[in-house]
């Protein structure tokens, strides 16, 4: 199946959460996969991330060694 399913969307969102037409259509893909409680994907980027990540590529190459 390709693209969304709507009516399983549909069913959650106006069924499952009670929220009014209005409501579920005003909404993003990701604010209703936050509503329905979706889980899953990377986990949020923190300091001790990033800071790893910048270790690891960082904006410049270290300066080589004397020899």
């Amino acid at each position: 199946m390709n693209g969304l399913d709507w009516r399983g969307l549909m069913r959650a969102g106006l069924g499952g959460l009670r929220l009014p037409p209005g409501v579920f259509w005003d909404l993003t893909p990701m604010e209703l996969q936050l509503l329905l409680g979706a889980q899953g994907g990377a986990p949020s980027l923190n300091r001790t991330r990033l800071e790893q990540l910048m270790r690891r590529f960082p904006d410049t190459p270290p300066m080589p060694a004397d020899s």
